[in-house]
């Protein structure tokens, strides 16, 4: 089953900032332009939060706890979605998970990259 690929996460101090990439192997240009791009949050015993949003149309959204810090967008060229994170605090600490849906019936989500930002 294919899965979108995560990278970028790490290790932090707070005020910091990471740069997250995410891409499907193999897809083409065509199905990653008509894509809605998504970044979820993930700690223990939390539910998903939904961070940051890009539509196929490039409008962008963002949770109010990382508004005006994170910044989503998509790279045609690279076919490569990006999650640029600024003024990192503790409580950024968590697995961000990549999710695409394609609006061609296919729907993906990746492993997740851990991101962990120290006081």
């Amino acid at each position: 089953q294919r899965q979108l690929v995560e990278s970028g996460g790490g290790l932090v101090q707070a005020g910091g900032s990471l740069r997250l990439s995410c891409k499907l192997p193999g897809i083409i240009t065509s199905t990653f332009s008509s894509s809605d791009i998504n970044w979820y949050r993930q700690t223990p015993g939390e539910q998903r939060e939904l961070v940051a949003s890009i539509t196929r149309g490039g409008s962008t959204n963002y949770a109010d706890s990382v508004k005006g810090r994170f910044t989503i967008s998509k790279d045609y060229v690279k076919k490569t979605t990006y999650l640029q994170m600024n003024s990192l605090t503790p409580e950024d600490t968590a697995v961000y998970i990549c999710h695409q849906d394609t609006h061609l019936g296919a729907v993906y989500w990746g492993q997740g990259t851990q991101v962990t930002v120290s006081s």
